[in-house]
């Protein structure tokens, strides 16, 4: 009998075959209010990513929040009128620099700098900054329940003259400009002085010229 009972005993437990999916960690709810464009929310059980955001505050009337978010499995962009007590589940949001690698069929790669684990990003999150875009530098993901979210660009980036027509000889006017293509396909207007083969220093937010790198 002893012998028996330590044979059960011995026996050990198995994980069942088919475990259950993890679900998502809660987060607490936000006052809509207090949401800006490029934060994450939770909506109908789907991650998305708020696009546009506006507090309306009309006479004789309550004021109330006019917002869109796109969901970022499905693309789909909803448009959401919501009173200002109105909530919204957060989601939490990583910033996780990676290194942009190569593009492929799949989609854009981009490596950990430390892990090096491969983090693909879908074209269509890309289209908006796909311009700003050179093998080996730096961007910011933005990751949500394991899904990139969006990309955050650095305020400025160093960028190589790819094609422009030749400036003038002693020419210095910063007040003159010609269009000029960085490596990526990225339009710039340039001062005339700037020739092809040169590297400057670009804004992201609006793609305009800053001055000549010192790189």
């Amino acid at each position: 009998m002893a012998s028996e009972i330590r044979r059960h005993l011995e026996i050990p437990c198995q994980a069942p075959s088919n475990p259950l999916p993890k679900a998502h960690t809660i987060m607490a709810s936000v006052n809509v209010i207090n949401l800006r464009k490029g934060h994450a929310v939770r909506h109908n059980n789907e991650v998305c990513l708020v696009i546009e955001h506006e507090l309306k505050t009309p006479p004789r009337m309550a004021s109330y929040v006019q917002m869109s978010i796109r969901s970022v499995a499905s693309k789909k962009v909803s448009n959401l009128r919501l009173t200002s007590n109105d909530s919204l589940e957060g989601v939490h949001l990583e910033k996780i620099a990676h290194e942009y690698s190569y593009k492929d069929t799949e989609g854009y790669h981009f490596l950990h700098p430390e892990t090096y684990d491969d983090m693909v990003v879908y074209a269509d999150l890309i289209e908006s900054v796909k311009n700003y875009l050179i093998e080996g530098q730096l961007y910011t993901l933005m990751i949500a329940d394991g899904l990139v979210v969006s990309i955050e660009l650095p305020l400025t980036m160093v960028m190589t003259v790819a094609e422009s027509s030749e400036g003038v000889k002693g020419d210095s006017a910063n007040n003159v400009y010609k269009p000029a293509t960085m490596q990526t396909g990225l339009n710039v207007n340039v001062p005339l002085f700037i020739n092809q083969g040169e590297r400057i220093l670009v804004k992201t937010e609006d793609g305009t010229y800053q001055g000549r790198s010192n790189d």
